[in-house]
């Protein structure tokens, strides 16, 4: 049966897009606590398909899927511009496709705007209404209002009419640069997007014999599978390893390894990959906030996923991507050299390169090393840094790594780093490496 918690999570799951949600409200319709309704609400949040919006409230949304992450809704636009709404507050659950600055003639302007759009002008009333009528909503810069008319007819087709005190530079640039976020978090592959659901997994319950697990393994041709009390919640593993030497007869909660390592739906591919590597464990089973199991994450899904990833075109820069594209590679036969300038941003406060630059400088061109020696992806172990100088800014520096130790699984990297003939920076980076 489900707990209070879920059947809130469901109730909210089944109400329309746009409807408004309150905690008391909730509280009332499912005759529970304020306090459960709350927790579940911000649940609700975090799983995206609930936003609360500022002077409106908090809205059931269309959760977003992986594909579609880069879209924003209007709400989040509000958020993001800190704005307030003027009109049309029902259709802050629908995402913009584009936007479209008003800064020409209007006969112009009207050329770019359409369904799905987003006007971003001052106070130009006309701008406005032909902007609503053609389908898109509207962002007025300067903290500026618009007409009555313009706010009824935003009512009537549901587009936002969003004012911001921010000048359209800034408003544009808000916007860009949260859709370029989303746009380097679409490339982070989450175990939910990979696990096999729990509508797929072969779960074995406490009472159940190892006769059933002889059974399984002969019908699903593995040898491992999650065990779960009456409540569905994670207790145990078990594996051919904890089977050897038991009759059939025996209950599997007698021969089960308790307490299994696990996961969460909202952790990265990248990061579980690593701990089922250090762990050396080949099935990982997926369990929500309440240690209910929703799935499991085999060795096999991980690999796939990660060569997934790495075929897919690049479509944002990380913040290592920025430092290390102001750098030229060197290479010569095994070994690689790096040269760069210290440029404004990689610098602190004293105008000398900042040390967590310096030290994503050294990790960076140990893990470029060890990919030429393996071919995987490397995951830093560990960093130990010997002494750093400073590095004044605009100063031409060279990186070099130098190859320690390497094994299948491991790797290790003496990075030196010179100013001139002077060095300036070393460390010596250890990474595991996990197959492709």
């Amino acid at each position: 049966m489900a707990t209070k918690h879920e059947q809130i999570l469901q109730y909210i799951d089944r109400l329309p897009i746009g409807t408004k949600i309150s905690v008391r409200q909730i509280a009332k319709d499912l005759d529970v606590s304020e306090g459960t309704a709350y927790r579940a609400i911000k649940e609700a949040e975090t799983q995206g398909y609930v936003s609360t919006i500022e002077r409106v409230g908090t809205v059931r949304i269309e959760k977003k899927q992986k594909e579609n992450i880069e879209r924003l809704t209007f709400a989040e636009v509000v958020n993001i511009v800190d704005g307030h709404v003027l009109g049309g507050k029902e259709g802050l659950h629908k995402t913009l496709n584009k936007f479209v600055i008003g800064a020409m003639q209007l006969e112009a302007m009207m050329r770019y705007v359409d369904a799905g759009s987003l006007l971003i002008v001052g106070n130009r009333y006309q701008a406005h209404k032909l902007s609503l009528q053609q389908g898109a909503a509207v962002l007025i810069t300067g903290g500026f209002d618009t007409s009555e008319e313009v706010k009824q007819l935003a009512d009537e087709l549901d587009l936002p009419i969003i004012s911001s005190s921010y000048d359209t530079f800034t408003v544009a640039s808000l916007i860009n640069r949260a859709i370029y976020d989303r746009l380097i978090k679409k490339e982070i592959v989450m175990v939910e997007d990979i696990l096999k659901p729990l509508s797929e997994t072969p779960i074995l319950f406490t009472s159940d014999t190892v006769k059933k697990w002889h059974h399984y393994t002969e019908v699903y041709n593995d040898t491992r599978f999650p065990v779960v009390d009456d409540q569905m919640r994670l207790v145990g593993i078990v594996t051919s390893k904890d089977i050897i030497g038991h009759d059939e007869s025996a209950t599997i909660d007698k021969v089960m390894t308790k307490n299994p390592i696990t996961t969460s739906p909202r952790v990265s591919v990248a990061s579980s990959a690593h701990l089922m590597v250090w762990e050396g464990i080949e099935l990982l089973p997926v369990v929500d906030n309440h240690r209910k199991l929703v799935g499991v994450l085999s060795r096999q899904d991980v690999l796939k996923a990660l060569q997934y990833t790495q075929k897919q075109p690049q479509m944002g820069e990380t913040f290592p991507n920025l430092i290390m594209s102001h750098f030229r590679e060197d290479r010569h036969s095994d070994e690689l050299t790096y040269y760069g300038d210290v440029s404004p941003q990689m610098t602190n406060h004293l105008g000398t390169i900042a040390s967590g630059i310096m030290t994503t400088v050294m990790v960076e061109t140990a893990c470029n090393l060890l990919r030429l020696h393996r071919r995987g992806d490397m995951v830093p172990e560990n960093i130990t840094v010997y002494f750093l100088k400073p590095v004044q800014m605009e100063s031409s520096i060279e990186v070099k790594p130098r190859l320690l130790d390497i094994s299948r699984r491991f790797g290790k990297v003496e990075v030196s780093v010179y100013h001139g003939e002077q060095l300036v920076g070393q460390a010596m980076v250890t990474a595991q490496i996990i197959d492709r």
